[in-house]
């Protein structure tokens, strides 16, 4: 029988299910070398270091993410159900949602970097539309929910899951509203 040919992406790939599984300081060069049934040399011949693998194992939670949130935004209420997707992840994938949310953003010196790099342009535009306020208190509404949803999401990735997803969505109903408050104010001193 032909020995079968290992690549960077099914190493990618066993050290993703490992660390959706257990955690990404479980999906070492053994446990991964264990999972593909081969021998330990060809994860070293595509790992120069164990922070190369973790980057393409974070992106692939990014792309991860992203597909997820993709499959069950209400594109009828899509800023809120964009916040509630992410806490549905950060739920039932702890794993992959803190390895996204730990992964290096490099050039990031600012919230409006965060924001241009974690959101897509349109939603403010469409918070705009729906709103009826500018395109710049949209953004702002917007960046302060990805804030809260990402701190709130953090909390629900590293407890135990006790807190239903009721009382935190309706936490994020608060904050929205706080935040459209604050919004629409600011729509109407601009």
């Amino acid at each position: 029988m032909p020995k079968q040919r290992i690549t960077k992406e099914m190493v990618v790939d066993a050290a993703f299910e490992i660390a959706r599984k257990d955690g990404i300081e479980k999906a070492t060069v053994k446990t991964i070398a264990e999972k593909l049934g081969c021998s330990v040399q060809p994860i070293y011949s595509y790992c120069k270091n164990m922070d190369g693998l973790k980057n393409d194992v974070a992106e692939k939670a990014r792309t991860f993410i992203l597909a997820e949130v993709g499959k069950t935004v209400d594109r009828n209420d899509l800023f809120r159900s964009t916040g509630h997707a992410y806490i549905q992840i950060a739920k039932n994938e702890p794993h992959i949602f803190r390895m996204y949310l730990f992964q290096e953003r490099k050039n990031v010196s600012s919230l409006d970097d965060i924001y241009c790099s974690e959101t897509n342009p349109n939603v403010s535009k469409i918070i705009a539309e729906n709103l009826n306020i500018s395109i710049s208190a949209a953004k702002r509404l917007h960046l302060n929910m990805l804030i809260y949803t990402i701190g709130t999401g953090t909390i629900y990735s590293v407890t135990s899951s006790s807190i239903s997803e009721a009382e935190i969505f309706n936490q994020q109903e608060l904050a929205y509203e706080a935040f459209l408050k604050q919004a629409l104010e600011d729509n109407r001193n601009e």
